[in-house]
């Protein structure tokens, strides 16, 4: 057995137990509550209460630490608002902070005593010169009869700071003697009194020291996570204590389920503990012991480290529903979003084909049932069943528009019937029919509904036919040209009969024609146009054909003027108004077969050549 301290009386310096410590057999953490108090016994201190600021050799209790301006305003041990703390004012003399006596402990066992400390002046407000008194405690322990000095050891000074200080914890190691069942415990006040000597003391705590004991699993792990539904039938724990303390030791495993209530689990006390049923508990610890009558009790063992088993369980994908969509739609399938798995999508309920990895989402293109499989993102634990969902498209029909041209005054029926499928009908105009019959041109519109709720929309667009609009008809080298401004299925005509859909009629004789232009088959228009055509020659042979130069139509232009003369210039004939014939002569005299120059004006327009006369 290792001994901590081997001189009594002496002064040593404090320290932790090197192993596990056991269950803690007294501790004191002065309780919980806004207001200060209660007072200590007088067995226990020797300084005076107060309900207040304490002064010098004065304490409190309270869960305001900040009882004086000079004093740090901070919380106790634990950070809880409400939980107090022992608060002392230094005396001037040495005197003792607490002391409290422990019975039934094991003899030739060694023991920690802790508590935390804290300076409570606050350097900032500067109550004190420099950095204030130092605060000093000295821990003790004593035999029953508070004669004999076990073991003792200092904090060393702990200075005041401009900003609260972190709490810390400090600890004395002690083995009882042979024959040695109680002790006394003390902290007494070992710096100089006066000012900045002001302490806060919390969580006191005395245990059993042993061995530093840790728990592993076969491949030397200190925790284990395994899958519930894949969890192995057995696995074999072993507590592995480094003889720090002990020369022997005796062993009672313990399981929790939440690592705050233990129970022995009957007849494992060896070094080693097989779990068959791994489901029970969830952590695992041993008691450790140098004897084996001191294996379960808890003023005398040490506590292994924990060995967590954490059975981690699968979590099922959670449909969000089946999906029903109509033809033309985008169908979404969806799990509940949780943040604790990953989900997979399949195409059978097991095995088949990976379609979409880590999505709470999947958008299939074909109507099927489809499978979302969830692993935890913890341990990677896959669910025992994939969960389906229902992927369903009814058949619908489509949106559709249709765009028609009638003729003025006429009517059209607008014909949304569907073949092969069930619809209802709904038009624009509230018919309930597959056909209406319209005059007005506009737009109109069809809702088909299937009998499965699918709508389309049909939209009809109906307008009149483009009526042609002539800019302009005139004669090009004997052709009749017919000029628009717009464009069209038009056909056009000069007779009245044949009819063609270009606007140009090649070599077409000189005369007044009646022009016919259907717009669409709608109607027809008719304009009169008078064609000039001048001709080239004439033969006044007295044959009775071609005798007479003519302009063909001349009489149907609003302005005419013609002049004819010889090749030297000189006017043979003129006339300010048609009909105009020339017999080929001049003053009665028939003149010689050669050529002859007009010059023509015909409704603001100038023409100019030759015109040959044969005989």
């Amino acid at each position: 057995m290792i001994c901590f301290l081997t001189s009594y009386g002496t002064l040593a310096q404090l320290g932790f137990c090197p192993g596990n410590t056991g269950e803690a057999i007294f501790e004191e953490d002065f309780g919980q509550g806004t207001t200060n108090g209660p007072a200590l016994g007088p067995s226990i201190t020797t300084y005076t209460y107060v309900n207040q600021g304490p002064e010098d050799g004065q304490y409190t209790i309270s869960s305001d630490l900040g009882q004086l301006a000079g004093f740090h305003n901070m919380p106790d041990n634990t950070g809880n608002s409400n939980g107090r703390a022992l608060i002392v004012n230094a005396s001037f003399d040495a005197g003792l902070f607490f002391q409290i006596p422990i019975d039934g402990l094991c003899e030739n066992n060694p023991y920690e005593f802790s508590a935390y400390l804290v300076n409570l002046y606050n350097t900032s407000t500067n109550f004190c010169p420099g950095t204030g008194i130092p605060v000093n405690v000295r821990f003790q322990i004593w035999d029953e009869t508070d004669t004999t000095l076990l073991a003792q050891g200092d904090t060393g000074d702990i200075q005041g700071t401009p900003t609260p200080p972190s709490w810390e914890q400090y600890g004395l190691t002690f083995e009882t003697l042979p024959g040695q069942t109680s002790v006394i415990l003390k902290m007494l006040n070992n710096g100089d009194g006066g000012c900045g000597n002001d302490l806060a003391i919390d969580d006191i705590v005395f245990r059993s020291c042993g061995d530093l004991t840790q728990i592993f699993d076969d491949d030397e792990d200190s925790e284990l996570s395994v899958c519930e539904n894949s969890a192995p039938e057995n696995i074999t724990l072993s507590a592995a204590p480094d003889f720090s303390v002990y020369e022997q030791h005796f062993f009672q495993w313990q399981g929790s389920t939440d690592n705050v209530n233990w129970e022995n689990l009957p007849g494992e006390t060896s070094e080693t503990i097989v779990i068959d049923n791994i489901q029970n508990y969830r952590f695992y610890r041993v008691l450790v012991a140098e004897d084996l009558i001191n294996v379960n009790n808890n003023l005398c063992n040490s506590i292994s480290n924990v060995f967590e088993l954490e059975i981690i369980e699968s979590i099922p994908a959670i449909s969000l529903g089946d999906v029903d969509i109509c033809v033309g739609e985008q169908g979404v399938l969806e799990v509940q979003n949780n943040s604790a798995i990953t989900v997979d999508w399949y195409d059978a309920p097991v095995n088949g084909n990976l379609l979409l990895e880590d999505s709470f989402t999947f958008e299939p293109e074909t109507a099927d049932t489809y499978y979302a499989q969830s692993t935890t993102v913890e341990g990677d634990c896959t669910a025992d069943e994939r969960t389906p969902i229902e992927f369903v498209i009814q058949e619908n029909t489509v949106d559709e528009t249709e765009t028609i041209e009638i003729c003025e005054g006429d009517s059209v029926t607008l014909d949304a019937e569907v073949n092969d499928v069930e619809v209802t009908y709904l038009w624009s105009t509230d018919e309930t029919t597959s056909q209406i019959t319209v005059e007005d041109v506009g737009t109109y519109t069809v809702e088909r509904e299937t009998i499965n709720g699918c709508i389309s929309t049909k939209t009809f667009e109906v307008s009149f036919f483009e009526e042609a609009v002539v800019q302009n008809i005139e004669s090009v080298n004997g052709d009749i040209v017919i000029q628009l401004e717009n464009s069209g299925d038009f056909q056009f005509s000069i007779d009245g009969v044949n009819f063609q859909s270009s606007p140009i009629f090649e070599n077409a004789s000189g005369g007044l024609y009646t022009i016919s232009i259907n717009s669409n088959a709608c109607d027809t228009r008719v304009i009169s146009f008078p064609h000039l055509v001048i001709p080239q020659y004439f033969t006044p042979n007295g044959d009775g054909f071609n005798d007479f130069f003519r302009i063909p139509a001349d009489q149907f232009f609003e302005e005419f003027r013609i002049s004819i003369f010889d090749r030297y210039g000189k006017l043979i004939v003129t006339a300010q108004q048609a009909p105009f014939v020339w017999d080929g002569t001049y003053q009665g005299r028939v003149l010689p077969s050669q050529d002859y120059w007009y010059r023509l004006s015909v409704n603001g327009q100038l023409y100019s050549g030759n015109i040959t006369l044969k005989r």
